[in-house]
C-alpha cells in the first residue's frame, strides 16, 4: 500500500501537485513514555517529483517537517501529463506514486 496520496489540477502549462505522505518524521530526540528510551531518528530526506519522466523538483527534507507531511508545489505541465512523486528516508526506506494530471 503506498503511503503517498496525490491530487493534480492543470492550469495551462502549470501542474498543482498537491500530496500527503504518510510518514512518522520522527526526529530521534523524543522520548518512548513507556520505557524512557529515545525514538530513533525516522524521516524523509530526499523528494523527487518527475513529469513525464523529466526530473522538475528535488526536495531536502528534515527532522524538523511534521508528521504525515502535505506538500503543495507547482511544477511545468499539461492536463494529461504523467506526475511521479518519490522520497526516502535517513532508513533507507522509500516510496513512489504515479497519476496522471
Amino acid at each position: 500500500m503506498s503511503t503517498i496520496r496525490m491530487r493534480i489540477s492543470a492550469a495551462g502549462d502549470v501542474l498543482d501537485v498537491k500530496a500527503l505522505i504518510r510518514h512518522p518524521m520522527e526526529s530521534g530526540l523524543r522520548e518512548d513514555k513507556s520505557t524512557g528510551k529515545k525514538i530513533p531518528a525516522d524521516y524523509i530526506q530526499k523528494l523527487y517529483v518527475t513529469v513525464n519522466g523529466e526530473a522538475v523538483m528535488e526536495g531536502n527534507l528534515s527532522p524538523a517537517v511534521s508528521k504525515n507531511p502535505y506538500i503543495n508545489i507547482k511544477v511545468p505541465g499539461e492536463k494529461g501529463d504523467e506526475v511521479k512523486l518519490s522520497w526516502t528516508s535517513n532508513t533507507g526506506e522509500s516510496d513512489e506514486a504515479t497519476q496522471a494530471a
